[in-house]
């Protein structure tokens, strides 16, 4: 139990430092696909604090490695964010990065700068007790995670070949350990119509509408999801709805809607496509397009 306790007092030494370290962190906007100067702040903080090598690779993640053993573990952080959205929501300018309360708040505190901030320290107190001996360890800042989830680490597997036995997320759960995760799809369905019109609507066929009785669908749909005991419940939502139309003053001939669906143990893709296409047919649009 030394160790452990040893673990706890330097990570105590170092709570203040690293909370200051995410505070600037925070200060630093960086939205998915621009991650550019979080990066490079994040590489010299890896450099300072004794890291073995440091080095950003061709998609703009930044990998700091410690130890040369024969056992692989990896830690990874997003380091993008979304963006602040509307700021009369916030208590706090979202990049203040202000302490106050023991908390610290803004723009990814949580998801997920908090989780890298402290892969930093840990990593210092790895090399500072010398725990590394048997491992080769990466800690990994990813990037487009919010966008484009995975591209980072299949390019850290395809290009960089770096092939952990096994890998920790530091994505935020409340303080607890956590195994697996759900599956994650991004589905998109897509609604025709034809266009008149504004002031004679009924001429027309008006996709909105179309793709708004689908929406209603997969919203009863989620409420039926299969539950697991371990991995929790599959879920969906609709995260992003589009439509055109010739004018302001007409109907519209298109709609659009992104889905983000989560699958637990017992499903998979194809159960997750039926259902969307029973979505559609009980919303009476049978013709609807669902691309994965």
């Amino acid at each position: 139990m030394e160790i452990y306790q040893k673990i706890r007092d330097l990570s105590l030494k170092y709570e203040t430092e690293t909370a200051q370290l995410l505070s600037k962190m925070i200060q630093i906007p960086s939205f998915s696909g621009k991650e550019k100067n979080m990066a490079n702040f994040l590489k010299t903080q890896m450099e300072e604090s004794g890291f073995d090598q440091v080095w950003l690779d061709d998609l703009g993640s930044v990998i700091g490695k410690i130890g040369n053993g024969n056992r692989v573990i990896a830690f990874d952080a997003h380091i993008d964010t979304v963006y602040p959205g509307n700021l009369e929501n916030w208590n706090f300018p979202p990049h203040a990065g202000k302490i106050e309360d023991c908390k610290i708040w803004g723009r990814g505190a949580s998801d997920q700068l908090g989780g890298m901030a402290s892969m930093i320290t840990a990593a210092k107190i790895i090399k500072e007790l010398d725990l590394n001996q048997e491992f080769t360890i990466y800690f990994v800042g990813s990037v487009m995670e919010e966008d484009c989830d995975g591209i980072a680490w299949e390019h850290l597997i395809e290009e960089d070949n770096i092939r952990p036995e096994l890998v920790v997320s530091t994505e935020p759960t409340s303080l607890k350990i956590h195994r697996g995760q759900r599956g994650r799809m991004e589905i998109s369905i897509e609604a025709t119509g034809i266009s008149c019109h504004g002031s004679a609507p009924e001429r027309g066929n008006n996709a909105i509408y179309k793709i708004a009785r689908i929406a209603l669908e997969i919203e009863k749909l989620n409420n039926e999801l299969t539950v697991d005991p371990f991995l929790g419940k599959g879920t969906i939502t609709p995260t992003i709805l589009r439509s055109s139309s010739p004018s302001q003053c007409a109907v519209a001939d298109y709609a659009y809607l992104q889905v983000d669906r989560r699958l637990t143990h017992g499903e998979d893709k194809e159960l997750a496509v039926h259902q969307l296409h029973e979505c559609c047919r009980k919303a009476g649009v049978t013709e609807a397009k669902v691309k994965i």
